[in-house]
């Protein structure tokens, strides 16, 4: 898929599913589910490199979490999941030449086809217009945008008509300026089938209910790894559990008996000794 088919599935009324990866392993995983999209989101930031925000994740760390997440594709090009960086805090807020810096090493360094932002102000829509006129497509992200965490915090935006009436302007300039797609998240359901409705582009959501033309989630959050999940992305399974059940278990197999353990009835260890040749 490529972004400018992003527009054709919306007119076809057919859902664009993405998801996020974060490096070949869970790349793969995306692909083989059948996932439309696949996002190299700073939520990496939290759920790869330990920080407690998106903010301090580098556009080195995401170019290079980017090129690894390419690396994790296996189909033929033209059936992989059209793939999307994240242009990180700071790479494209200080002006056009830098954000066209930034967004251009993502495109030569990766296999990124398209980058996303954060934000609607002016400032950020003059940038989309810089960037989409290089060459460079883009998706916009606006309501809960995590890089605006201090200001915004994790609650839910536009939950007033002034508000809403903003994030609706801030939407039409995005599209004008020349986006191939919207993220809406954490946003009042009605509002963002409104926007559906309004907008030419497609209109991926999270958090914002059902009345989207896609979703999007963090993939580690539906497979319940992280140690809590946003209220709209209960987990699909509890993942973290099963993956320290199932090393718990073979870490307790694994380990040589120790004078004093149970023995079974012929007298044998009730744990079996640790392979006589380690693997690595």
């Amino acid at each position: 898929m490529r972004p400018g088919d992003l527009v054709a599935r919306k007119q076809a009324g057919q859902p664009i599913l993405m998801l996020t990866a974060w490096d070949a392993l869970s790349a793969s995983l995306v692909e083989e589910a059948g996932g439309d999209v696949l996002l190299v989101g700073d939520s990496l930031a939290m759920v790869v490199l330990g920080h407690a925000t998106t903010l301090p994740v580098t556009l080195a760390e995401m170019i290079g979490h980017t090129q690894a997440v390419a690396r994790g594709l296996r189909r033929p090009l033209a059936q992989q999941p059209l793939l999307i960086c994240d242009l990180p805090f700071l790479s494209y807020q200080c002006g056009s030449d830098q954000a066209v810096a930034a967004a251009g090493r993502v495109l030569k360094e990766s296999a990124a086809a398209a980058v996303k932002l954060e934000g609607g102000e002016p400032e950020t829509v003059a940038v989309v217009d810089r960037l989409v006129r290089s060459g460079i497509p883009v998706m916009g992200h606006l309501g809960l945008t995590p890089q605006s965490v201090h200001r915004l915090g994790y609650r839910r935006q536009a939950r007033d008509p002034i508000s809403q009436e903003r994030l609706r302007r801030q939407a039409l300039d995005l599209e004008a300026a020349g986006c191939c797609a919207l993220v809406l998240e954490h946003v009042p359901a009605d509002l963002a089938g409104s926007l559906r409705r309004q907008l030419a582009i497609p209109v991926i959501g999270i958090g914002a209910g059902d009345d989207c033309d896609g979703q999007v989630r963090v993939t580690a959050d539906l497979l319940g790894l992280t140690p809590s999940q946003p209220p709209f992305s209960p987990p699909l399974l509890a993942g973290r559990q099963l993956c320290v059940e199932a090393l718990r278990s073979w870490l307790h197999s694994a380990a040589p008996p120790q004078e004093g353990d149970p023995l079974q009835a012929d007298g044998s260890p009730t744990r079996p000794a640790a392979p006589s040749a380690p693997h690595c």
